[in-house]
């Protein structure tokens, strides 16, 4: 009985820590303009190493609801409705499909780094095209305008944390996986 009480918590235990983590790093910024850089995107890329897409996905949301009822887990400490429909909110939304497609990725390919990689460069495309398209919508700016200050000034940072990301991933999912606490394996 032992084994199924903790088969069952464990992993909602995880989700919810991962969760906290991302709420955590999230508020601590550098404004660059109308976007901050933060290390948020960091964790979202190793979330899925630490419980999978599927799990990784939950905690991604339940961070994102925090904000939307007004915890002050966005960058800045802010939260609220005003913050994911404001001019920055195309880009908390796209965290949901920047883990799930790297998760997917990192699931599809276990062992192959450059195809994880690539996954993460896809994941950030999509986070890129979602929050500047609202960023445009919102603040009326032209697509040249916003990416000057949304999406040029973030690619070398957003580079980096995914060979970080990439580097030291795997090697944590193997610790959990040694450890018997791995979500998918």
């Amino acid at each position: 009985m032992e084994t199924k009480t903790r088969s069952n918590v464990y992993p909602l235990a995880m989700t919810a820590m991962m969760a906290a983590v991302i709420a955590a790093v999230s508020p601590f910024a550098i404004p660059i303009g109308p976007i901050s850089l933060s290390l948020c995107t960091l964790v979202l890329y190793m979330v899925p190493y630490i419980l999978g897409w599927q799990r990784g996905a939950v905690a991604t949301l339940v961070f994102i609801l925090l904000g939307m009822v007004g915890a002050p887990v966005f960058t800045g400490f802010q939260g609220g409705m005003g913050k994911v429909l404001g001019p920055t909110g195309g880009y908390i939304v796209g965290y949901l499909p920047l883990v799930i497609i790297t998760g997917l990725a990192i699931r599809a390919f276990p062992k192959n780094r450059a195809i994880q990689l690539l996954g993460m460069v896809a994941a950030t495309a999509v986070l890129y095209v979602l929050g500047t398209t609202w960023y445009m919508f919102q603040s009326g700016n032209p697509l040249d305008v916003a990416l000057k200050w949304c999406v040029i000034p973030f690619i070398p940072g957003d580079l980096i944390k995914m060979f970080i990301a990439t580097a030291l991933g795997p090697l944590l999912g193997d610790r959990l996986v040694k450890a018997g606490i791995h979500p998918e394996r």
